[in-house]
């Protein structure tokens, strides 16, 4: 028991807990709710933070197959049309950073990981399993030979699973987050994301590209970029719209026309660009506020990881990343043998300021990605003289310490 852990949740960040705790020696049991693992969103950007760490786990031949190198970052006016400013991405991250910044479809990645932790012998997956309740039990006083150093229980219908620590990693509406915490529901973040991807070949020529390209608008904003290898293209376009009548229901139905007629007065590429595209997948966009103590990422012998602890608007590019970096940190928090309580209490302070960072940073660029009248010709002007030292995010980068 002393070297076992549970992990509730499948996603990105469950399975990268799993496969970081197995490297540095834990049992793992894995629970994830679903019949199956599979992942329902689109692409995500994957910064040399995250893919530095994903190569340290052995995945760089998993990611070159199937993921994008987006040559730069560019920003756009969504109105305008004009260039805004860019900077250098894949070959220069790399040369900076030591690693790449790539594109990735979300249910690759979670396949590359998902791979990765069925070959760790020290790890079980188990599909199907709702995680109602768990109990810490503390350690009992007794001689040296038999005695208890403490306890943490999961139940799921009638099955328990007993070890040293948990991991709730399931994500924004978090079972365990609600039983540790038992704070306020999510908010609403007062934006909608409209969601595709599809083949590049399936566009007309001018509208594929290999690149990060950003179109900022009054109230809107869109991003554009290539995955799996280049052949597929992601696109969001996030606008603000009233609260839907099921938040908690993340993959509805979207009506193109919906979106059509809110971009009739976007750039004519930008709207060339959304009226090929035939179906869209729409989503409210929820989190919470910025951490503010690393008691937010657990206490005791429950720890929080991902969107569990820090919910985050996607306006940075950094929700799987930070729990990618929270998965590191864990494991080298948390050698075996570790006092269980001491090295969660170690890692929740390594972790807790850099998240509330990344949160609140990401709350700013979509306020900054929808300004409109003058504050929006105020930032259009600030991009376009000073460019790339705008972009530039080294102090993220250069994580996760």
């Amino acid at each position: 028991m002393d070297r076992s852990l549970v992990v509730v949740g499948g996603g990105i960040g469950g399975l990268a807990s799993a496969l970081a705790c197995a490297q540095a020696g834990w049992r793992v049991d894995l629970l994830e709710q679903a019949a199956e693992f599979s992942e329902f969103g689109a692409g995500i950007q994957l910064g040399p933070n995250a893919v530095r760490i994903l190569h340290a786990w052995g995945l760089a031949p998993a990611l070159d197959a199937c993921a994008a190198r987006p040559e730069c970052l560019e920003v756009r006016d969504a109105v305008q049309g004009g260039v805004l400013a860019q900077m250098p991405l894949a070959d220069r991250m790399e040369q900076q950073f030591g690693a790449p910044y790539l594109t990735i479809a979300r249910a690759d990645l979670q396949q590359a990981l998902l791979r990765a932790v069925r070959g760790q012998p020290l790890v079980a997956l188990h599909t199907g399993i709702r995680c109602t309740a768990y109990t810490e039990v503390p350690a009992q006083p007794g001689a040296a030979a038999n005695r208890s150093h403490g306890s943490v229980s999961i139940q799921s219908d009638g099955r328990r699973w007993d070890a040293a620590a948990v991991v709730g990693a399931d994500g924004i509406w978090s079972a365990v987050r609600q039983q540790l915490v038992g704070d306020a529901a999510p908010r609403f973040s007062g934006h909608l994301a409209y969601r595709a991807m599809l083949r590049q070949a399936e566009l007309p020529a001018p509208l594929r590209l290999n690149r990060v390209r950003v179109w900022m608008g009054p109230r809107f904003h869109c991003v554009q970029y290539p995955v799996r290898g280049g052949d597929w293209l992601n696109v969001v376009v996030i606008v603000q719209g009233p609260v839907p009548r099921d938040i908690q229901s993340w993959d509805h139905g979207a009506n193109a026309a919906d979106l059509q007629a809110r971009m009739v007065n976007a750039a004519p590429q930008l709207r060339a660009l959304i009226h090929a595209i035939p179906n869209w997948r729409l989503w409210p966009l929820c989190d919470r506020p910025p951490m503010q103590s690393a008691a937010g990422h657990g206490r005791g012998r429950v720890a929080l990881i991902g969107d569990a602890a820090h919910p985050m608007r996607p306006y940075l590019a950094q929700g799987a990343a930070m729990a990618i970096e929270d998965s590191w940190v864990l494991a080298r928090c948390m050698p075996v043998g570790a006092d269980v309580r001491l090295a969660l209490g170690q890692f929740a302070a390594a972790r807790w300021k850099r998240n509330a960072r990344v949160q609140a940073r990401a709350i700013r660029n979509g306020e900054i990605f929808h300004l409109h009248g003058p504050m929006a010709l105020a930032r259009n002007w600030s991009l376009r003289m000073l460019g790339a030292r705008l972009l530039d995010l080294s102090w993220l980068y250069s994580g996760p310490l």
